[in-house]
């Protein structure tokens, strides 16, 4: 009786298994398009509606009528944002910080994570529990200590004042150090062995089998430099040295809301679209990075 229902097992998961030996994928209901295209159009909508309104003029917004095109198309929008605002020296100080500071945060939790997965020391779990403990820990309630500690340091107005306070990420340590606790032990033994160092062992081993976590955090660094508004908003006055999300509130308070919005619609879709191509390339690293990293405790 038990053999005989093993069998039925053993040909019902054979029928559901392709020929390369995967699992086929179970074909989508109406229901899950349905709720896909609710979940696109959440996110599309307002981006579309920006895009629009950046091409708008002040009759087609100053209106409590419902207009989804405008009468008059206003590409002129986009000069004029870009005269009001240096959009690019904006852009240049957003892409310093970004590359720099997305970098350097990417180091630094690819070396943590490592060290909390591969060596040994007094205290180990304590410390990844205190990385835990930083992503609990909003960063509005973090902004007045650190404007603090930069400004007595003569941070204000500078780009390593504005790179500093974001190193520590708790998010890419927890995410790489998911990922290498399922990476082969028996790889990094072998190359232990073989007389491999730690650093030997990180650069040649660890990082080239940790590529879809690593570009996941990676990525995610990258969106949050890019986009970050409240630190900048903070330690920065002078014009020269403003990132793009905080140079928007130059081009706000150029002239009345009403007769700028379209303007300012224009200057929010330039500032966005670089980092939304970047991200709809890329983003089916974020998938695998997630999967590789979100399975063992």
């Amino acid at each position: 009786m038990t053999t005989t229902a093993s069998s039925r097992s053993r040909v019902r998961l054979r029928s559901q298994t392709a020929p390369s030996g995967r699992l086929r994928l179970t074909p989508l209901t109406v229901r899950d398009y349905l709720v896909l295209l609710l979940a696109a159009l959440v996110v599309v909508l307002p981006l579309g509606y920006m895009m629009l309104a950046s091409f708008k003029g002040p009759g087609d917004l100053a209106t409590t009528d419902l207009v989804v095109f405008p009468e008059v198309w206003r590409p002129e929008n986009y000069s004029e944002a870009a005269q009001k605002v240096p959009f690019g020296r904006l852009f240049l100080n957003s892409g310093i910080v970004t590359v720099v500071g997305a970098g350097l945060k990417v180091l630094l939790a690819i070396l943590t994570a490592y060290g909390l997965v591969f060596c040994e020391f007094p205290g180990k779990k304590y410390v990844f529990w205190g990385v835990l403990a930083t992503m609990m820990v909003p960063p509005q309630v973090t902004a007045l200590p650190n404007y603090v500690f930069i400004s007595s340091l003569g941070g204000e107005n500078t780009y390593w004042g504005l790179i500093l306070p974001g190193l520590g990420t708790g998010f890419g340590t927890f995410l790489l150090r998911q990922a290498f606790l399922q990476l082969p032990y028996e790889v990094i033994e072998a190359a232990h062995l073989d007389g491999a160092g730690h650093w030997r062992r990180l650069w040649h081993c660890v990082v080239p089998m940790s590529l879809p976590s690593i570009a996941t955090v990676a990525l995610v660094s990258v969106v949050y430099e890019w986009n970050d508004y409240l630190w900048p908003l903070i330690i920065i006055t002078d014009p020269e040295m403003m990132t793009l999300p905080r140079g928007l509130t130059l081009l706000q308070n150029s002239e009345s809301a009403a007769s700028s919005f379209g303007v300012l619609m224009a200057g929010t879709v330039m500032v966005l679209l670089p980092i939304l191509a970047v991200f709809a390339f890329l983003q089916r690293h974020i998938v695998n990075g997630f999967t590789q990293g979100g399975v063992k405790g």
